[in-house]
């Protein structure tokens, strides 16, 4: 005849038996066994541990003898229940005395499946194609200059900014369709090219994803997502009626937006690329990139990149930095091929062109599209945000600064 008896793991397989998984709330589990073998459970249980003394302090003469100790006896061992873990041990140096911390295993999620196909059909409306109308006597290509968007940040946490300005999504979103507006307003070719400097997005999990550093953030990371593919795509869909040919750059290294800026224009490319045969979308995830126009080469960075470089460009052309950008024209046979060269930048949050410094390339800065942080307020000052607008004829250059108050 067999009994039912709660058992622990190590006797049910002294037993033989299967091990089964332990009831709730508890670190064992029922089974069925004989008189004799309960018998045999309980003699066991009620034989002490073997526990050993542990050496806890000598004392010792002038000789370095010892002549006396202190010994503590073991304590036994802790039994953990199922579903725990050990978080943390402390033991005493003097008495040998432990303590165990040990908490319910935290079970990560995994993301099993990424609904790529929703977000791409959650922001596509479909616009209605108009014939383009082509502009006589036109500029060679326009070209629309975007950077430091910066997604997300809090400019006013602590209600003490010297400047506070709001940047939420629903300025975000103005500051969208103005720079829509004003672009179609001074249009002066059937070709533009809209770049985007890097810093979309403000950081990650209130970080920036270089660095880690604190950032005073208004969003979460799936508002700042969702708002960033609705900027990217209301700033280019207008422009479809208006360019018969458009072609965007963005740069994914940089030390705020990282990865995350990455995904946003990866499913900005996406979106477009499947509703239109006339857009191409270019992400750059080197720290230098460039791109040809006819003769002309611009030569595109955000100034900082998302891991190892120290020191990033600054708005100021220095001895450098002239050697760097030269270095990377000379690699890739730029100076051989290109007319005119020009390097890119943002991350400095100024507008400062300089055509002089350098011999072989222009160095252009562009301003921050987002207003300053708090941080760079106190640090430096308010500065002045906006977009830059260009057109191009041959090698002129023809540049129309748009600043917003």
């Amino acid at each position: 005849m067999k009994f039912k008896k709660r058992l622990y793991a190590d006797e049910a397989k002294t037993l033989g038996l299967k091990i089964k998984a332990n009831q709730a709330f508890r670190n064992q589990a029922q089974y069925y066994i004989s008189e004799d073998d309960w018998e045999a459970i309980q003699s066991k249980r009620q034989t002490p541990k073997k526990r050993n003394f542990v050496n806890t302090q000598n004392k010792i003469d002038k000789n370095g003898t010892v002549i006396s100790s202190v010994e503590k006896l073991q304590s036994e061992a802790i039994d953990i229940p199922d579903n725990f873990e050990v978080i943390k041990v402390s033991t005493s140096k003097t008495t040998g005395q432990q303590w165990v911390q040990y908490a319910a295993k935290q079970e990560k999620e995994e993301i099993k499946d990424f609904d790529f196909e929703g977000i791409i059909k959650k922001h596509i409306k479909r616009l209605d194609r108009l014939v383009v109308p082509v502009i006589d006597n036109a500029k060679d290509f326009d070209r629309l200059v975007i950077t430091d968007v910066h997604i997300g940040m809090e400019t006013n946490k602590y209600d003490n900014s010297m400047y506070a300005v709001k940047w939420n999504k629903e300025e975000v979103l103005k500051d969208c369709t103005r720079i829509a507006e004003e672009t179609i307003k001074e249009r002066q070719s059937n070709f533009i090219v809209v770049d985007d400097y890097g810093d979309l997005m403000d950081g990650f999990d209130g970080k920036t994803t270089r660095g880690g550093h604190e950032l005073p953030q208004n969003m979460t990371n799936e508002e700042a997502f969702d708002t960033a593919v609705e900027f990217k795509i209301k700033l280019i869909e207008p422009l479809l009626v208006h360019y018969s040919k458009i072609e965007v750059n963005n740069i994914c290294n940089d030390n705020h937006s990282g990865s995350f800026g990455y995904f946003v224009n990866k499913t900005m490319k996406d979106i477009l690329e499947l509703k239109y045969d006339n857009v191409t979308v270019n992400n750059h995830r080197k720290f230098i990139n460039h791109y040809f126009v006819g003769k002309i080469c611009f030569v595109i960075s955000h100034g900082k990149d998302d891991k190892s470089l120290k020191f990033g460009f600054k708005p100021q052309l220095k001895p450098d930095s002239i050697e760097k950008i030269d270095q990377y024209c000379k690699n890739y046979d730029i100076y051989k091929t290109a007319d005119l060269v020009i390097f890119c930048k943002g991350d400095s949050h100024q507008a400062l062109f300089d055509m002089a410094s350098s011999d072989d390339f222009f160095y252009f800065n562009y301003p921050a599209l987002s207003p300053s942080s708090q941080w760079v307020q106190n640090n430096f000052k308010k500065g002045r945000r906006g977009f830059f607008l260009e057109s191009y004829k041959d090698l002129d250059v023809y540049l129309k600064p748009k600043f917003i108050r």
